[in-house]
């Protein structure tokens, strides 16, 4: 009896060893939200880097022009006039020549040295648009020649788009007319002297007919700070 008391419990505790206790049951792991996304960064505004590019005020008989130069894209038709700006010689040219006889279609005015032939600097070399990028556009301020890498000091301001000027232009030279800049303000200034009376038979060639007289003197030329409202022009040519 004593005997099977102890059998009893040791087949129960083999029993219970041989059997394997279920294993514990698994507990989910934590969830967390994920954290929100930052804000976007604010977007910079653009901003336009500084104008540097010379302007130049021509103080005439009629009034006040105002020019800038394309100075990066044709230095040295740019610094040619600078030249004459800085070293006041251009304070005794003046407007001496108006087309008006070509039309609406060709307009322009022409000054220069009109004295003393020792005021002009040596002859500049030619700077045509299809280098500059640069187009003879209405406002265009041009350099005047007879044959390119002889401009001096004579100079245009287009009153209308003259693309026959331009060094690309078809039947033309090849060579053009240098554009350097452009009128921002003062262009109805330099349509009084387009329309400005001229002598019937002062001029030689093409430009009898077309002397002013009198001639429109440009009594001061000053290097001005640019405009805050300074046109963006038409002489620098869109990209295809």
């Amino acid at each position: 009896m004593i005997f099977q008391t102890l059998i009893l419990p040791l087949a129960l505790a083999a029993q219970s060893a041989s059997t394997p206790a279920p294993p514990p049951a698994k507990r989910p792991l934590p969830t967390f939200a994920p954290p929100p996304p930052p804000p976007p960064l604010p977007v910079p505004k653009a901003v336009d880097a500084p104008d540097t590019r010379p302007y130049v005020a021509l103080v005439t008989d009629l009034g006040t022009i105002t020019v800038r130069l394309e100075d990066k894209r044709a230095p040295v038709t740019a610094k040619n006039f600078l030249r004459y700006v800085d070293s006041k010689r251009l304070d005794t040219f003046k407007f001496y020549r108006t087309t008006k006889s070509w039309g609406p279609g060709n307009a322009l005015v022409q000054a220069g040295n009109r004295g003393d032939a020792r005021l002009n600097y040596p002859p500049i070399a030619h700077e045509p648009t299809k280098t500059t990028g640069l187009t003879n556009c209405k406002g265009a301020l041009s350099m005047a020649r007879l044959n390119p890498g002889d401009a001096t000091s004579d100079f245009f301001l287009l009153l209308s788009d003259i693309k026959g000027f331009d060094s690309d232009a078809p039947g033309g030279d090849g060579a053009g007319f240098a554009v350097f800049g452009e009128i921002v303000s003062g262009a109805d200034v330099a349509a009084k002297i387009f329309e400005t009376p001229v002598s019937p038979t002062a001029g030689d060639g093409v430009m009898k007919g077309q002397m002013i007289e009198p001639m429109v003197a440009i009594k001061s030329a000053r290097r001005v700070p640019a405009p805050a409202d300074a046109p963006n022009g038409c002489v620098v040519k869109a990209a295809p």
